[in-house]
């Protein structure tokens, strides 16, 4: 059977980065082909060329065994090559019908008007064909993520789709969207869609792949049947080095080691209720729970990012009054958020500016900021924590999702903060990007800084918290240590409901 798609030697760089060197990859019909690499690897760079958004610099693309050039992500579409982005393309105030047909809808008395009535039908038909349960009429802003994913696939098949990228399309959902999503993959790959699946989630690969390709370093490093490779197998080619990923036996904590930070009984909105724990110097706190349980909010409230009702908060020992972000920050509280973007940097800015931005009295030489330092600082951070630019006045979104996890975490210790909350540190970053972020977290608490650790990964947990907090609906309802910790002693915590019993928190 002939394929859909061949992209021979394709060749991209931009100022300063070689993105793709002579890459291959091709499709067959019906196909899911699995596209993994590290951030930076040069995954969507060569999904923006087969989309048109970006030209390619060499090499030759056969569409349907015809030569290809798109010359725009409409003119793609428009030929039956669609791509749901992690970042979806929908309009909240819009209703799900009207997203369907954003750009060609339905023409009404000679096409002076639209016809809603005949775009809520068609996207009816679409949505029965596809199994989908969702009124048409309903504001796409009302729409959990996995159900606007599920609208952006609907809007793609509704191109006569034959070619279906889907990147990174779990990163948000639940696992009952998850497994929903995955069905309607099944589905469009039994009817004869191909698919191209990014993510970093290599347990996927194995659940709704056929095949496999890596990229490193903007080269194809292999294409594979996915029955006839190991996960270790992938990551291995992925990094260039084998990643042994194994839980934390036993607390690296001194024993007289003192609390830097204590919180007692605190209470902020519905999802922080009466909530205690310590802190200890050199001490890496895993925050565990179901989605929705309180751990960001319980983080945030200490930040000062959300009001706190009632409970109070020392630091080293003394009562602090944190009323805001500014008030933490001055305390030596440093917060990466889980939302990088949107909380965490100023996108639109340099690397530089990124790093110093919270420190930048530190660089004051009368009243002028001294830039040659804040330059030189931020080439050493740079350094040592192996941040992948080209330079330090590179513009921040032009970095991998890893190296901007990294500026955030450059940026609080050029602030020299000894507390450090860490809100799912390795959510969107690759397999070789979070071994390096383990490692950095290591050698921060040998140096004495404290962390507490948000994840939803439970290996993670395992593997990197010297104690675990696990919450369920607000509540702290167990801590335990890692000695004793195990995944079902983690779930049981998560789903206990109120016990009036409360946990040790020391």
């Amino acid at each position: 059977m002939d394929r859909v798609l061949t992209m021979s030697g394709i060749d991209k760089s931009f100022k300063g980065v070689h993105a793709l060197k002579r890459v291959d990859f091709d499709l067959e019909p019906g196909e899911v082909h699995a596209l993994v690499g590290e951030n930076g690897a040069g995954k969507s760079t060569l999904m923006k060329v087969l989309t048109g958004i970006e030209p390619r610099d060499a090499g030759e693309i056969l569409y349907l065994g015809l030569p290809f050039n798109p010359r725009g992500p409409g003119h793609s579409q428009r030929l039956g090559i669609g791509m749901i982005h992690q970042e979806l393309n929908l309009m909240d105030n819009l209703t799900v019908a009207q997203n369907v047909f954003i750009g060609r809808e339905a023409p009404a008395l000679g096409g002076l008007l639209v016809s809603d009535r005949a775009q809520r039908e068609e996207t009816r038909k679409l949505f029965e064909r596809l199994n989908i349960s969702i009124d048409p009429d309903t504001p796409t802003g009302n729409l959990s993520v996995g159900k606007q994913q599920m609208v952006e696939i609907a809007k793609a098949v509704s191109h006569r789709l034959r070619i279906l990228i889907l990147d990174e399309p779990t990163a948000a959902l639940t696992n009952r969207e998850i497994e929903e999503l995955f069905r309607i993959v099944r589905d469009l790959s039994t009817n004869g869609v191909s698919m191209i699946h990014i993510s970093h989630r290599l347990d996927e690969i194995y659940e709704i792949a056929d095949r496999v390709t890596v990229l490193r370093d903007g080269q194809r490093i292999d294409t594979r049947a996915v029955s006839e490779v190991t996960k270790n197998d992938i990551i291995s080619m992925m990094v260039g080095r084998t990643i042994y990923e194994k839980p934390k036996s036993e607390s690296n904590v001194a024993p007289e080691a003192k609390p830097v930070l204590r919180v007692r009984r605190l209470n902020a909105g519905p999802q922080v209720r009466d909530v205690s724990f310590d802190l200890y110097k050199g001490e890496i706190l895993g925050f565990a729970g179901l989605i929705g349980s309180g751990r960001t909010e319980t983080a945030r409230a200490i930040f000062g990012a959300d009001e706190v009702d009632t409970g109070y908060i020392e630091v080293n020992g003394r009562r602090a009054e944190i009323k805001s972000p500014q008030d933490a920050v001055e305390l030596g509280i440093g917060y990466l958020s889980e939302d990088r973007k949107r909380y965490g940097l100023s996108v639109k800015l340099s690397v530089t500016d990124n790093a110093v931005l919270p420190s930048y009295h530190r660089f004051r030489r009368g009243p002028f900021i001294d830039f040659d330092k804040t330059i030189e600082t931020t080439e050493r951070f740079v350094e040592r924590l192996q941040i992948r630019t080209p330079s330090v006045y590179q513009i921040t979104r032009n970095l991998s999702g890893g190296n901007q996890q990294k500026l955030v975490i450059a940026k609080w210790l050029i602030h020299d903060s000894d507390i450090l909350i860490f809100d799912e540190p390795t959510r969107g970053i690759d397999v070789g990007a979070k071994g390096e972020i383990y490692t950095l977290m290591n050698e921060l608490v040998a140096e004495g800084k404290s962390i507490i650790m948000i994840s939803s990964e439970l290996p993670e947990i395992l593997r990197m918290s010297d104690r675990i907090a696990v919450m369920c609906e607000g509540r702290i309802t167990g801590v335990l240590d890692i000695a004793d910790a195990t995944q079902e002693k983690i779930m049981h915590y998560a789903t206990m409901r109120e016990t009036g019993v409360t946990a040790d928190v020391g």
